[in-house]
């Protein structure tokens, strides 16, 4: 594991894109896995920023999203194909045939999912997976169980989730309480990883996920396993590993 501490929010995303950038320049072609949610929206923009001076170009990028909601379609403003587009794929020259985001509205789910599976497989697998994580260890929408899920599947949100993402939604009854998500196997298949975490609210979680046992119930824990692990977050986020393994610093 690489752990890389930022002073604050706008350090760690500039940081993140320095790793994010620097995949794409080394390989034009490379197979972004991408993540949606408030910590990454600073990494975008800085993404944007590098491409409009002309130091990026994402003509021959293609992308895999972790998860989508179900129920909500493209056009949704608070689904994450819309997220993306909005955040990243409309500011740059990414082709977004080249881009993929499971599909909410999918009248069969099972078959949604093997059909996404075997889409990261047939792209030859992912190159950099960004992601975030929530207070509760998830992983995309992996959220603490019995056992780790493998594949892409359909997940019932735990109401801390819910909980969390009710501040993007008019009510909490509007949160949609399922989603599709990528699985551990394929987030860990991935031959690089970067996990961003910002805010306090992250200390505690961030211990426990990056130096506690792996365990289903800590989603995240499995990403001590992986053998390319950058961990890019904010003081406030490592506070707590500060404390407790002050010789990482």
């Amino acid at each position: 594991m690489k752990l890389i501490r930022a002073k604050d929010y706008n350090d760690m995303s500039r940081k993140a894109a320095n790793v994010v950038s620097a995949t794409v320049i080394l390989r034009p072609n490379c197979v972004l896995g991408l993540a949606t949610g408030s910590t990454p929206v600073g990494m975008y923009k800085q993404l944007i920023a590098w491409y409009e001076k002309g130091d990026l170009d994402f003509k021959a990028v293609k992308s895999i999203n972790l998860d989508e909601y179900v129920g909500l379609d493209a056009y949704n403003d608070q689904g994450y194909r819309y997220f993306m587009n909005e955040n990243l794929f409309n500011h740059v020259n990414i082709d977004k045939s080249n881009t993929s985001v499971p599909n909410g509205m999918a009248a069969d789910v099972e078959q949604e999912c093997r059909r996404y599976d075997k889409h990261i497989a047939d792209l030859g697998g992912v190159d950099l997976q960004v992601l975030g994580i929530g207070n509760n260890g998830h992983i995309g929408f992996n959220e603490p169980d019995e056992a780790f899920e493998q594949q892409t599947h359909l997940v019932d949100l735990a109401q801390k989730t819910i909980d969390a993402n009710s501040r993007f939604f008019a009510s909490i009854d509007d949160v949609p309480k399922q989603a599709i998500t990528m699985g551990i196997k394929s987030i860990m298949q991935a031959k690089a990883i970067i996990l961003l975490a910002s805010g306090e609210g992250k200390a505690d979680i961030m211990e426990t996920a990056l130096f506690g046992p792996i365990t289903p119930k800590v989603p995240a824990s499995i990403l001590q396993l992986h053998p390319n692990l950058t961990v890019v977050a904010d003081e406030a986020a490592l506070q707590v590993v500060a404390q407790k393994h002050p010789e990482l610093f």
